[in-house]
C-alpha cells in the first residue's frame, strides 16, 4: 500500500468516525425524551426475563406470544397498581401542601396556644429562646415544600399525554428486548472497542447493581414506607400514603432515612396532646421500621453492588434529581457504570499511572512524601 493509499484510508476512517458521531448525536437528540423509557424497558426486561423464559417453554418457543404475555402480566401486576397508588400519593400531596401552611400560620397567630403545645415536648426549655426563629424556618420549609408538591402535581397533570407516550414506548421496547435481547446486546457489544473481559465486566456490573437496587433499595424502601405509612394512618396523621412514599425514598439513607419523617411526626403528636399515639408511633417506628434495613439489607443485597453506601446514596439522590422518580433505580446503575469504567481505565493504563502504594500522608495535613 502506497503512502497516498494510507493517507486516503486514514481520511476515510476519520470521516466515517466523524459521520457516525454526528448522526448518532442527532439521533440521540431526536429521541432524548424517550431515553429514560428505553432504559427502563431494558431494566424491566432483564427483571422479567425469568418469567419470559418460563412462558416461552409453556408456549412451545413462540417468542412473540411469550413476550406479549410477559408484558401483559407486568402491566396488570405492576404498572397499573403503581400508577393508581401514585395517583393517591399525588392527591394526598396536594392536601398536605394546602394544610401545613395554614396550620403553621394559625399557631403562630396564637402564641399562648403555641407555647402550651410546645411545652409538652421534652427538652423544649433548651429551645425556648429560639422559638421565633424555629417557627419562621418551619413556616419557610412548609411553604417551599407545599409549593414544590403542588408544582410537581401540576406538572404531572400537564404531562399526562407524555407519560402515556413514554409508557407505550417502554412497553413496546420491552417486547423487542424480551424477544431479541441477546441479539441486541451482542450487536451493541460488537461496536464497543473493548476486550471481551472488559465488556463482560460492564455487563455483570450493570446486572448486579440492577438486581441489588431492585432487591435491596426498592424492596426495603417499600417495606419501610408501607409499615410507617400504616402507622401514620393508625395514628390519624393526614396523608399516610404520601408520607410513606417520602420515607420509602429516604430509606436509601441507612439507619436515619425514615426517621427524618417519623421523628417530627412523633413530636407533632406529643405537642398536640396525642401522647399515647406519639409514644406508640415512636416505639413502632424505632423497633420495627428502623430494624427492617438492618435485617433485610444484608440478605437482599449481599455483595451485589460492590459499591460504598456513600456512592449508592449519591447515585440515588442524583438520579432522582436528574431523572425524577425513576432515578431511584437509574441513579445507582449510572454510578456503578461510572466506577466500572474507571476500573477498566485503571487496568488499561496501569503502566502509565503512578504507584500509589509509595505515597504516604504526613500528619493528616495533606503533605505527601514518596518513598
Amino acid at each position: 500500500m502506497t503512502g497516498s493509499d494510507v493517507s486516503q484510508d486514514k481520511f476515510s476512517k476519520s470521516f466515517l468516525i466523524l459521520l457516525a458521531l454526528a448522526i448518532s448525536l442527532i439521533f440521540v437528540l431526536m429521541i432524548r425524551r424517550f431515553l429514560v423509557a428505553i432504559l427502563l424497558a431494558g431494566i424491566f426486561s432483564g427483571m422479567a426475563t425469568p418469567l419470559y423464559r418460563f412462558l416461552l417453554m409453556r408456549m412451545r418457543e413462540r417468542q412473540a406470544l411469550a413476550a406479549l404475555s410477559t408484558i401483559l402480566i407486568v402491566l396488570l401486576l405492576i404498572v397499573i397498581p403503581v400508577t393508581a397508588f401514585l395517583g393517591v400519593v399525588a392527591s394526598q400531596a396536594v392536601n398536605v401542601s394546602q394544610s401545613v401552611g395554614p396550620w403553621i400560620e394559625q399557631r403562630v397567630g396564637q402564641p399562648d396556644e403555641l407555647d402550651r403545645l410546645l411545652n409538652r415536648i421534652p427538652l423544649y426549655g433548651w429551645l425556648g429562646p429560639y422559638k421565633d426563629q424555629i417557627i419562621a424556618k418551619v413556616g419557610d420549609v412548609a411553604s417551599l415544600t407545599g409549593g414544590f408538591l403542588v408544582n410537581s402535581v401540576a406538572a404531572a397533570t400537564r404531562g399526562t399525554v407524555t407519560f402515556l407516550l413514554n409508557l407505550f414506548i417502554m412497553l413496546y421496547a420491552m417486547f423487542f428486548f424480551l424477544r431479541d435481547g441477546k441479539a441486541i446486546l451482542d450487536k451493541i457489544l460488537y461496536y464497543i472497542p473493548l476486550t471481551p473481559t472488559e465488556e463482560n465486566q460492564m455487563v455483570e456490573r450493570f446486572i448486579s447493581v440492577t438486581r441489588a437496587t431492585i432487591k435491596g433499595t426498592l424492596v426495603i424502601g417499600i417495606i419501610q414506607g408501607g409499615l410507617a405509612g400504616l402507622a401514620f394512618w393508625v395514628a390519624g396523621i393526614g396523608g399516610p400514603a404520601f408520607w410513606g412514599t417520602v420515607m420509602a425514598v429516604l430509606s436509601i439513607i441507612p439507619g436515619v432515612g425514615a426517621a427524618l419523617v417519623w421523628v417530627p411526626a412523633v413530636v407533632f403528636l406529643l405537642a398536640t396532646g396525642e401522647v399515647v399515639g406519639g409514644v406508640l408511633l415512636a416505639i413502632w417506628c424505632a423497633m420495627v421500621v428502623g430494624t427492617v434495613d438492618n435485617l433485610l439489607r444484608p440478605r437482599l443485597i449481599g455483595r451485589d453492588t460492590k459499591m460504598s453506601d456513600l456512592l449508592v446514596l449519591l447515585g440515588t439522590l442524583g438520579g432522582i434529581l436528574l431523572f425524577g422518580a425513576v432515578g431511584f433505580v437509574i441513579g445507582p446503575i449510572v454510578a456503578a457504570l461510572f466506577v466500572t469504567v474507571w476500573e477498566i481505565y485503571g487496568v488499561t493504563f496501569k503502566e502509565h499511572l503512578p504507584d500509589t502504594s509509595l505515597v504516604t500522608v504526613v500528619g493528616g495535613g495533606g503533605a505527601k512524601d514518596r518513598g
